[in-house]
């Protein structure tokens, strides 16, 4: 058995057998990560050496956010493959930004800030981010006219990664002002803050890209306007500029494609 013949030469369990089932161990996790990166990049040194004019083809490995990666991402990738039948997408969808190449994914699809000022990225779109409450909210609690009103305003927190808890930053005159917020609801889910919002319970913070809908209804109204917002514009990202995959590079046009506002 090629398995068995494995661990005896790495002189390491890669999985745990049982009657029943079998289970990786956290070095089969591990060999499994590293194998599935070189596999890709043996795919890739193919895709160099017989030429870039080949269709896209083999593993690709993609990263994206939870909610926008399950609502818009998908669909593009199942369009994606349509077109491109020898690819094969493999999209994880995380609360988180992954290492890629601890990781060993191809690229990843995130907004705001890049985590890595190293890694090479390449922006799909800009996207604002904006205040806003709810009209019932608003004609109960009143409209804030200065960002020291927030902290009389129930506020909806987006917990998100590391960021500091209910701190909301803005730019004004090239310096950034923090304020500290409150509220008796928050959530590291993006959909679930914006439901909220819908729902009268305050006011929240959210991308252009999420709120667009909303605002043209009406359902929302936009605060406080005067005062901009870090951008969270898209971006996607990826190990390396040299030997980029054929699969990689066409999977991103086809973003910048579909996705691109300006």
């Amino acid at each position: 058995m090629r398995l068995a013949a494995m661990e005896k030469r790495l002189g390491v369990r890669l999985v745990n057998r049982s009657t029943r089932k079998i289970s990786m161990t956290s070095e089969g996790e591990t060999y499994l990560q590293h194998a599935t990166r070189l596999v890709a990049e043996l795919e890739a040194l193919d895709e160099i050496v017989l030429g870039g004019g080949q269709a896209p083809r083999g593993l690709l490995r993609v990263n994206a956010s939870l909610g926008f990666g399950r609502t818009v991402i998908a669909p593009l990738a199942s369009t994606f493959t349509a077109r491109h039948p020898e690819v094969e997408v493999q999209l994880e969808v995380t609360d988180r930004p992954i290492d890629l190449i601890d990781k060993g994914f191809d690229l990843a699809i995130r907004f705001g800030e890049l985590p890595d000022n190293r890694i090479n990225a390449r922006r799909i779109m800009s996207n604002r981010r904006f205040m806003c409450a709810s009209p019932a909210y608003l004609e109960k609690h009143g409209v804030p006219t200065t960002l020291n009103d927030l902290s009389s305003h129930r506020c909806i927190v987006h917990r998100q990664n590391d960021d500091a808890y209910g701190v909301w930053r803005f730019l004004i005159d090239g310096r950034t002002e923090i304020v500290k917020v409150h509220g008796a609801m928050s959530s590291n889910d993006g959909d679930i803050v914006l439901g909220w919002a819908l729902d009268g319970q305050g006011i929240v913070i959210r991308s252009e890209w999420d709120l667009a809908k909303y605002l043209e209804s009406g359902r929302l109204r936009r605060v406080l306007r005067e005062f901009a917002l870090p951008s969270a514009d898209l971006y996607v990202y990826y190990p390396s500029k040299q030997n980029l995959a054929a699969r990689s590079r066409a999977f991103i046009n086809y973003l910048v494609k579909q996705l691109a506002t300006d």
